[in-house]
């Protein structure tokens, strides 16, 4: 377990994992614990909404590639939709090439009839948006975002200098989650919004950081050897700042 730490508003001690911890995490929750994919990223989806309606108002565009973050940020969209707020979905690759959970939460945005666009091209700049949430990868990003994502997240930067305000799901496309390593190109979020436990690398570079609930009992936690004591208590999601003590 690492050292590294985040606190809460009140300096209750937060512990950071790196993405190989993360990693056994979630491990232990779907094959020990029998916890599904589908469970958790509903809930990282909804707790992501959230902060995007907190953050802004109609139009949003989202993000998205394939995977855990990914389905989230769909996830995201849909909440989104179904509250109201005018939303768009731009893939980092043709829709049929999703799979597992991603294409099982895209199947439900077409049925809504949610705008998605599986190219790059000038949404982010022609609509104006007052969020764009990136969902293009979590915390197992090692090096540099390869095409088309890299150009996706160019599209974000530049998006995002103007009055238009960034979400980032779990960990900032482009950082490494273990080391805080920002490759080129990065997503400099407004807001991030990072998933069961906090990772080592989000010290720095990921704009006011919040810890969502997903669901994960403490017996996970205790089976992949950490100790965890949950601190949201009446609440879904809690602030986090860099520990002082670390």
């Amino acid at each position: 377990m690492s050292s590294d730490q985040f606190q809460t508003a009140t300096g209750r001690q937060i512990p950071a994992v790196t993405a190989a911890e993360m990693r056994e995490v979630d491990r232990v929750a779907v094959e020990e614990v029998g916890l599904q994919v589908l469970q958790m990223m509903e809930n990282a989806g909804r707790a992501l909404a959230w902060h995007v309606r907190d953050i802004g108002d109609s139009p949003v565009v989202v993000v998205a590639g394939n995977g855990g973050n990914g389905g989230g940020g769909l996830v995201c969209a849909r909440h989104l939709a179904n509250r109201g707020v005018t939303v768009e979905v731009i893939l980092d690759r043709p829709a049929a090439d999703l799979t597992g959970a991603a294409a099982h939460q895209f199947e439900t945005l077409s049925a809504m009839d949610v705008p998605t666009h599986e190219t790059v091209n000038d949404v982010l700049q022609s609509r104006e948006p007052s969020v764009i949430v990136d969902a293009l990868v979590g915390y197992g990003l090692e090096g540099a975002l390869r095409t088309p994502a890299s150009t996706l997240v160019d599209a974000i930067t530049m998006a995002g200098r103007g009055e238009t305000s960034v979400v980032s799901l779990d960990v900032p496309s482009g950082r490494n989650a273990t080391t805080g390593n920002a490759f080129v190109p990065v997503v400099e979020p407004d807001r991030t919004v990072t998933l069961a436990l906090p990772k080592t690398g989000l010290d720095c570079g990921v704009g006011r950081l919040f810890l969502a609930d997903i669901g994960m009992p403490a017996v996970v936690y205790e089976r992949a050897g950490i100790t965890y004591d949950s601190p949201f208590e009446d609440g879904d999601w809690i602030e986090l700042t860099p520990s002082e003590s670390v």
